[in-house]
């Protein structure tokens, strides 16, 4: 029961939105009764932040086994990670609209809990990136953190136009991505090809 709740929230909120979505309205889609809705939830508030702590969580999962796989390089796992999230927009792309668009009706307490969570998927794609620069994939001058919040703007939003169904699959928007993150935009010069085949973590092996 709890499930089928979640699920027609996510519904409910993601089409109407939460402050015009009723209690009575998710009992009624599911045959419920509001004794049931409150027997799994104090509020619809509550709910609410059921859902983003049921999406972050999955995320979570999934970056971790990305960045503890120590046959991967951090160039490996970056674009792993990048693809991870765009795979989302498919798999969880109501979710994460009502992550990012209605998480601000969440009094401060759910909010704490989300905010830990955020904190802890950032911290260690930050980590990744300074793993990076220690073993000479990446630009030792690069500031982490700063790096860190552009890789999550690029990404994060991509659900709100990212159509996986019309023209560009998930595989190549994170080529592009990727491309852009390691490579930016700036046309090589005479005589330079556009991407080094000698890079470190182009060769697919972890690199020391």
């Amino acid at each position: 029961m709890k499930e089928k709740l979640r699920e027609v929230a996510i519904e409910l909120f993601e089409r109407k939105g939460f402050k015009e979505t009723s209690v009575q309205e998710i009992v009624e889609a599911i045959g419920a009764t509001k004794g049931a809705f409150y027997y799994y939830y104090k509020s619809k508030e509550e709910l609410l932040c059921d859902i983003c702590v049921s999406y972050l969580d999955d995320l979570l999962r999934q970056q971790a086994c990305i960045v503890q796989d120590l046959e991967k390089s951090c160039t490996e796992k970056l674009r792993a990670i990048v693809h991870m999230v765009i795979c989302h927009i498919r798999t969880r792309k109501k979710s994460a609209r009502i992550f990012f668009r209605e998480m601000r009706h969440l009094a401060d307490d759910h909010l704490e809990e989300i905010r830990a969570k955020r904190r802890l998927f950032r911290k260690r794609y930050e980590q990744l990136i300074r793993d990076g620069m220690a073993r000479g994939e990446f630009k030792p001058s690069l500031h982490a953190e700063m790096i860190t919040f552009g890789l999550l703007g690029i990404t994060n939003w991509s659900y709100y136009w990212f159509r996986p169904d019309e023209g560009i699959s998930e595989e190549e928007l994170t080529d592009i991505f990727v491309d852009f993150i390691l490579h930016g935009i700036k046309a090589p010069r005479a005589g330079e090809s556009g991407r080094n085949e000698e890079e470190p973590g182009n060769s697919g092996g972890q690199t020391e």
